[in-house]
């Protein structure tokens, strides 16, 4: 009898252990970087999933502070076997993690959804996360290139707020007559180094241009349109009045009301407006491109799957389409000033319609939509070294090192000396 009893407590005890463990959620680690940016968004997007769906569990990594980071990270990570399960890349930086075998396929998942063409996904903006026919990203916070302005100050040197320049040359002249009329103050910026060459890229592709040829054999950039956005960019120092400066000291100039012209990413539009408060109008004007040729090349990051268990990728595949589908989307859009994927809460008067009726300045990068291509990524392993290279370059540019078709030269000889032979 008292055998019987004892196999009875060890069943029960067996039984209770086992109903506990199936009662654990199923945990998925997410890296993210930009955390000024994105600290509380993710968070809020995680607490209200695991509000929704209990059977999960969220867990953050610490955030690494820009895309190259977040690479070099995961890269090493991918050698020790501690990758996270779910991880936001640059769009830039996918590339490298689908040649690897390191990015999961999420076309099957894709498949697998019933009524995937009724969620919103916009097609051209879903193939952003496309490397060679695979899914390997979707995206969650994208952006364009935009012109901010400080309206008190244009309209301080007799410009029109209304009616802003469309060209470079427009826009340098407006700057001139606001440092003129304001004295203390800047006239324009041009935030050149943002992380992979983005900026530098914009420039190239809204003159027609591209960074490589067709079969990516051989540099591209050293064409016309390469050898006008280099003697812009210089006239941006010559003829714009920018300094050699950060863009930290740049950003801090404009939300001080020292600065009357920043081009910069639309991804800050949201925390630029918190910090000027009432201080100065801002108005956001649209990135000057060749009419018929110009492309803008998208910005910012995709969710990625990188955990190859089956369970943690179904549970990373619903966290990924709540944190990217309306709901993310919406809290994404007005914490910063970047625009999602997926198109349903621009159309939806509870989310983001009327949000986006109120606040045209982020219109803005919508409107560029039509002429929206990639964030190029260079090919071959040294990807990330090629960044460095035209970083570096760009550089003696602004500081009037050197002039602006010879660094032209010498970075196209040094970019085709790093891509795969």
């Amino acid at each position: 009898m008292k055998r019987v009893f004892l196999k009875s407590v060890a069943l029960a005890a067996l039984l209770s252990c086992g109903f506990a463990q199936a009662q654990q959620p199923v945990e998925i680690v997410v890296d993210y970087t930009i955390p000024n940016l994105f600290k509380e968004v993710h968070e809020k997007i995680a607490t209200d999933f695991m509000a929704k769906f209990p059977q999960y569990k969220v867990t953050f990594r610490a955030p690494t502070p820009g895309y190259e980071e977040a690479t070099q990270q995961s890269l090493r990570q991918a050698v020790t076997n501690q990758l996270a399960d779910v991880s936001y890349q640059g769009l830039n930086r996918q590339r490298i993690f689908a040649d690897r075998g390191i990015a999961v396929d999420m076309s099957p998942f894709i498949k697998a959804e019933k009524d995937w063409s009724k969620m919103g996904y916009d097609k051209a903006l879903l193939s952003l996360g496309q490397v060679k026919g695979r899914q390997v990203g979707i995206g969650f916070a994208l952006s364009t290139p935009i012109i901010y302005v400080n309206a008190d100050l244009v309209r301080k040197a007799g410009g029109n707020v209304d009616r802003l320049p469309d060209t470079w040359d427009g826009i340098f002249e407006l700057a001139r007559s606001a440092k003129a009329a304001n004295p203390g103050s800047q006239g324009f910026h041009f935030d050149w180094d943002i992380t992979g060459n983005w900026m530098w890229q914009a420039l190239v592709f809204s003159n027609g241009g591209t960074m490589l040829t067709a079969d990516e054999k051989k540099v591209a950039f050293d064409g016309a349109p390469g050898k006008t956005s280099i003697q812009t960019l210089a006239k941006m120092v010559n003829d714009g009045t920018m300094r050699n400066v950060t863009g930290a000291v740049s950003r801090q100039d404009f939300v001080s009301g020292n600065l009357a012209i920043w081009s910069h990413s639309t991804s800050n539009l949201g925390s630029v407006i918190k910090e000027v408060g009432n201080r100065f109008e801002i108005r956001t004007a649209r990135f000057p491109i060749q009419t018929g040729v110009g492309r803008l090349p998208a910005g910012g990051n995709v969710a990625m799957i990188f955990t190859k268990d089956p369970v943690k990728q179904k549970a990373a595949w619903e966290y990924i389409k709540f944190a990217t589908g309306p709901v993310g989307a919406t809290a994404m859009v007005k914490a910063t000033g970047y625009f999602p994927a997926n198109m349903i809460p621009a159309n939806d008067p509870n989310m983001l319609k009327s949000f986006y009726d109120q606040n045209p300045n982020f219109l803005t990068a919508v409107k560029q939509l039509p002429v929206l291509t990639g964030w190029y990524a260079f090919p071959g392993e040294n990807g990330l070294k090629i960044t460095d290279v035209i970083k570096d370059k760009l550089q003696t540019v602004v500081s009037k090192e050197a002039q602006p078709d010879a660094t032209l030269t010498d970075m196209t000889k040094a970019v085709q000396a790093l891509l795969p032979r």
